[in-house]
């Protein structure tokens, strides 16, 4: 009898414990739900949500106050801490950190259909080098690159072979030069792989997109996207049943041939439930191919929310540099407008 006391107690001891461990998580799950949501782009593997936070909302925080709107910058940071609004970033890099699975692949180790794309995205981030940069020399040089990769057949090799060149074309752009040749190319192979992989791999792009939604509630207010996070951010709020604003930044949702015709649902319109949507990018930002996204994102039936693109924006020898995005009082005063 004793012993049968024992396991009742044991197990009632259990129940008590699973029951406590809901309610923490409940509780703990309940003060995530943030007023602003982030979401990083690519080659931020290496990193983790708290890291990335504590970058990007001081400088979040920079642009507010650089628009005029102090009160609200110290909301968001002061003195070195984070303010009373609640900014959290939705990471997903975690996806492509292990080299042993489907997200940690390089473009050469990609299937045949991923390679195409892969190829395909070095090339299309080519074109807009040769149409679109500042960069006199990164004109001549993606135009000459181009003009010898169409030349070129597929040889030997097969179809990888042309994914490495492709990428060593685009990190000898001028472009890069702040990493330096040598991470210029190592993030150029990241860069091709993760939006690759987000846009072929299921398990990918629902894990992403996963991240933003579990740190959304009716509270939050707005959704900043940069790079690859604007697609992940795109695509997530389809899914969300509130009104939301949403911030992208060097945003490639127009690359035509890759990204575009990819995402979903289709055809691409603005999600339902949006109260804006402001987009930003610098003119030498390549991977924002198409710097103006409203001829691609029709308003929903019955609604007017179109994106609106703000006026191009210097980010200096960084195009790229979301931190640069953010210390603009372009980006202050969307925050501040979505803020009331």
């Amino acid at each position: 009898m004793a012993s049968a006391d024992s396991g009742s107690a044991s197990a009632l001891t259990q129940l008590n414990a699973l029951v406590m461990s809901a309610s923490i998580e409940a509780r703990y799950r309940g003060s995530r739900m943030a007023s602003i949501v982030l979401v990083h782009g690519i080659a931020q593997e290496q990193y983790s949500a708290d890291l990335l936070e504590s970058g990007w909302v001081p400088a979040l925080a920079g642009g507010v106050r650089a628009s005029g709107h102090g009160d609200l910058a110290d909301q968001l940071w002061r003195s070195g801490h984070p303010g009373e609004l609640e900014v959290r970033m939705a990471f997903y890099g975690n996806a492509f950190l292990d080299p042993c699975a489907q997200g940690g692949s390089a473009p050469h180790e990609l299937d045949t259909s991923a390679r195409q794309v892969a190829e395909e995205l070095a090339a299309e981030w080519l074109e807009a080098a040769a149409i679109r940069s500042t960069l006199p020399r990164d004109q001549r040089e993606a135009r000459r690159r181009l003009d010898s990769m169409a030349l070129d057949d597929e040889g030997e090799q097969g179809l990888g072979a042309k994914i490495r060149p492709a990428a060593n074309a685009l990190a000898a752009l001028k472009w890069f030069a702040p990493f330096g040749f040598g991470l210029a190319e190592k993030f150029v192979v990241r860069a091709l792989s993760q939006v690759t992989l987000y846009l072929t791999d299921d398990g990918v792009r629902q894990h992403a997109q996963q991240q933003v939604l579990d740190l959304m509630g009716s509270e939050t207010r707005l959704v900043i996207g940069h790079s690859l996070g604007s697609v992940v951010a795109y695509e997530a709020l389809h899914r969300v049943q509130h009104p939301v604003a949403l911030l992208t930044l060097g945003s490639p949702l127009a690359l035509q041939t890759i990204v575009y015709p990819r995402l979903r649902p289709q055809p691409p319109r603005v999600p339902n439930h949006l109260t804006r949507w402001d987009n930003l990018a610098d003119r030498d930002d390549l991977v924002a191919s198409h710097i103006d996204l409203a001829p691609f994102f029709p308003a929903q039936e019955g609604q007017t929310v179109v994106p609106i693109t703000l006026p191009s924006v210097d980010n200096g020898a960084k195009p790229h540099d979301v931190t640069h995005y953010l210390n603009k009082a372009a980006v202050g005063r969307v925050v501040a407008e979505t803020f009331g």
